[in-house]
């Protein structure tokens, strides 16, 4: 992203040729911009939705309204510089559902920085928050309008890189071509975003810090900010909202839904995230069954249902544990990667507490344990531990995964009175998975409810995520991963947290006696943990009774009861919320099983909710206004027939995790977080050309054309002369540098 930083601090000194009404001064790039890094380039991020004027040619830069004189500027940007554009207006609306926010940003921006008679692409990029995914945008610029479709995914089309999709995790962009200065650019973005939940409380925290520099000047337009929340906790329990950002109004209260409004016109635009949270009274254990009957269906189709389990606020036991850490040291998570599962490995050792057993086993080629037996937690066991770590944390070697889970399992089988757990750490993918899960789900059948939870965790784009999930939902662990190197230990320790945190185990559920059919979306029903709300969605035939009894076993080994009431949803999207985590387990179920019917039914689900899949394709369509319905009439025809007048379809890139890269695996190239790029020609070139293009950057275009024209014959052959001979000394020693130096650089 330090590229991308760098293109706004080249836009953000671009635009002081720009001589704005009431001699307001052009903004300034951030101060420790000049110093370079991950830090200073995380200052020119977007923190906020941003709408960006892509500039090659910098003479096109000038007020559009009042041209101003403007000395004229020779040659073009490569990359081009990105101008943050003013934004007019901002709408937005948040929807919190059970443990998801969905959110809605309306936004309108004017191309203020280049003249009306020239034209510029402009790129609009939206930070979706923690665990955010993107649902969709739609674009207006003047007549024309975009807008995303998800569409069943066709062999023969490709991603255009340019056009949009993620710039990075939860960074999504659009590319918008041939905009005329001066004009409103038009957006709705829509995400879906993850909350988080501590102690009873919900929370998230919404991207909404927009930088000083797109606030447009006061005189000329009037900032009215909006920002709506709702929040429908689907119980018939008191909702709190317990704290936000900004100042909201409550506006409406109707049973278990609430409504909240900020509406006001300010001298800036927010400089500050939108963040709430609020909490669900619930004393002790509590939830209910949420079903939703389909008013279209297909043939085989049944109604859905979500079981919503609250863990309270109550001091409910955490069930004493026996832990086994598997982390893989293979070549690949040479660096960063290794040294923050580190980090985060010493940490949730730290957490444990007394009564508690752990040990540590790395796997590449071959196997490392910290001791052949598992260890009682103390003091001298954790130091222990974090010295061996730091001698055996060593990234070489291969990547073998089934050879650790035997071992983890067979040192797991002489705990007594204890949870057996296995966190499973890994950035490759291996050739057996589908028989380390047939496998490991034969062993699990075997030892019935002794059993150890497994929970696994992916560390960038070359493992496979969904190999992963189905592990985590055979072992009813839990599944987490990090595509971010500098997220890797704050999602471990999370994923640790929440996976470790276990105050109800061995649930079942008694529908099954009431209904025709009962079928839970994931393989079994996870244990509840003291640290997040349990939802488990499925599908179900015939009528469920008013209550429904949850059972399972406290830490003391009692049993324990829940009566839960069914509730019938009318203002909640059930099938919308519960869609990408459908999604995601029916991916995984097919992926394993190698079922085409399943891979259809997440074709309709993805294109019914605008979800991008393994399966489907998100692409950008562009449509005329006078011809509206061109897009309706695109969707609605079968695959493979276009018409003659059909929008081009532009896939956007990024959006699908894939089923792992054994090539990359096998390699042991970089964990694919996306910092380490393959050498190209094109750097080796610049390399070359590099000594002789900085003496040809001191002179200006103009300035050569002067000269030359008044110069006589035998200056230009001396001048020709000299050049040449620069070159060939300039070419050999990049030569040199790069052939017969030994060095790989």
């Amino acid at each position: 992203m330090e590229g991308f930083a760098r293109a706004v601090d080249d836009g953000l000194k671009l635009s002081k040729r720009l001589v704005l009404p009431g001699g307001v001064p052009p903004p300034k790039p951030p101060s420790g911009m000049e110093r370079g890094g991950d830090a200073a380039a995380a200052l020119l991020l977007p923190s906020a939705p941003m709408a960006y004027a892509v500039v090659s040619d910098p003479s096109a830069v000038d007020t559009p309204d009042v041209p101003s004189y403007q000395p004229y500027v020779y040659g073009q940007l490569d990359p081009p510089a990105l101008i943050p554009m003013q934004m007019k207006e901002v709408d937005l609306a948040v929807n919190c559902a059970l443990d998801e926010a969905v959110v809605t940003v309306r936004v309108r921006w004017w191309l203020h920085c280049i003249t009306r008679s020239r034209e510029c692409d402009v790129r609009i990029v939206v930070p979706m928050g923690d665990q955010g995914s993107i649902l969709g945008a739609d674009v207006t610029v003047g007549r024309r309008s975009y807008n995303t479709q998800v569409l069943e995914l066709e062999d023969h089309t490709t991603e255009n890189r340019a056009s949009g999709g993620l710039l990075k995790p939860q960074l999504f962009f659009l590319t918008i071509s041939q905009v005329e200065g001066g004009a409103d650019i038009s957006a709705t973005i829509r995400w879906s975003q993850k909350l988080d939940y501590d102690n009873g409380r919900f929370s998230v925290d919404i991207p909404f810090r927009f930088p000083y520099y797109v606030n447009p000047l006061p005189k000329v337009f009037m900032k009215r900010e909006k920002i709506q929340l709702t929040i429908n906790s689907g119980f018939s329990k008191e909702v709190l909202l317990q704290g936000t950002s900004h100042p909201l109004k409550e506006k409406g209260r109707q049973g278990e839904k609430l409504s909240f409004l900020h509406e006001a016109t300010v001298e800036n635009w927010s400089c500050k995230d939108f963040t709430f949270s609020y909490s669900v009274y619930s004393g002790d254990l509590s939830g209910g069954v949420l079903v939703q009957s389909l008013t279209l269906r297909d043939y085989g189709d049944r109604d859905r249902f979500c079981i919503f389990l609250l863990p309270g606020s109550g001091n409910r036991k955490v069930f004493r544990k026996a832990v086994v850490f598997l982390i893989d040291t293979s070549g690949s998570m040479q660096g960063k990667p290794l040294q923050n599962v580190k980090n985060a490995v010493s940490t949730a050792l730290s957490e444990l507490t007394q009564g508690d057993y752990f040990n540590i086993i790395t796997f590449n080629d071959e196997l490392h344990s910290f001791s052949s037996c598992l260890e009682q937690v103390s003091e001298k066991s954790i130091a222990s531990a974090a010295d061996w770590m730091n001698v055996n944390f060593v990234a070489e070697g291969g990547t073998d995964i089934m050879h650790s889970l035997s071992e983890a399992m067979a040192l797991l089988s002489s705990a007594h009175d204890v949870l057996p757990q296995i966190f499973l750490m890994t950035d490759g993918s291996v050739d057996d998975e589908h028989n380390i899960c047939q496998t490991v789900k034969t062993e699990l059948i075997s030892r019935g409810s002794k059993s150890p939870r497994i929970s696994t965790f992916g560390l960038g784009s070359h493992c496979n995520h969904y190999f992963l999930r189905m592990l985590s939902s055979i072992g009813k662990g839990h599944y987490a991963a990090a595509f971010e190197i500098g997220s890797i230990e704050n999602q471990i320790l999370r994923w640790f947290r929440k996976a470790s945190s276990t105050i109800v185990a061995n649930i079942s559920i008694d529908a099954t006696t009431h209904l025709d059919e009962f079928e839970v979306d994931s393989e079994y029903i996870p244990d509840i943990s003291a640290k997040w709300p349990l939802c488990i969605s499925g599908k179900y035939q015939g009528k469920f009774p008013e209550m429904v009894t949850a059972k399972g076993y406290l830490a003391d080994m009692r049993e324990i009861q829940i009566e839960l009431k069914v509730l019938h949803m009318k203002d909640i999207p059930l099938d919308k919320i519960l869609a990408a985590q459908q999604i995601d387990l029916l991916t995984a179920k097919a992926w394993l099983s190698g079922d085409k019917q399943l891979e259809r039914k997440v074709v309709k689900l993805s294109i019914q909710n605008s979800i991008p899949s393994e399966y489907t394709s998100m692409v950008l369509l562009q449509t005329s206004l006078e011809k509206a319905d061109a897009a309706q009439k695109v969707k609605q025809k079968p695959k493979g027939q276009k018409g003659p007048n059909e929008p081009p379809r532009i896939p956007l890139h990024g959006l699908r995790l894939g089923f792992g890269d054994r090539a990359a695996t096998r390699d042991n190239l970089a964990t694919g977080f996306g910092g380490v790029k393959p050498r190209e020609t094109l750097e080796i070139l610049n390399k070359a050309g590099g000594c002789c293009s900085r003496v040809a950057d001191c002179l200006c275009c103009m300035c050569c054309i002067k000269g030359c024209s008044k110069m006589n014959d035998q200056c230009a052959i001396v001048l020709a002369q000299v050049c040449a001979a620069l070159s060939c000394l300039g070419c050999y020693e990049c030569c040199a540098e790069l052939c017969c130096s030994g060095s790989e650089s």
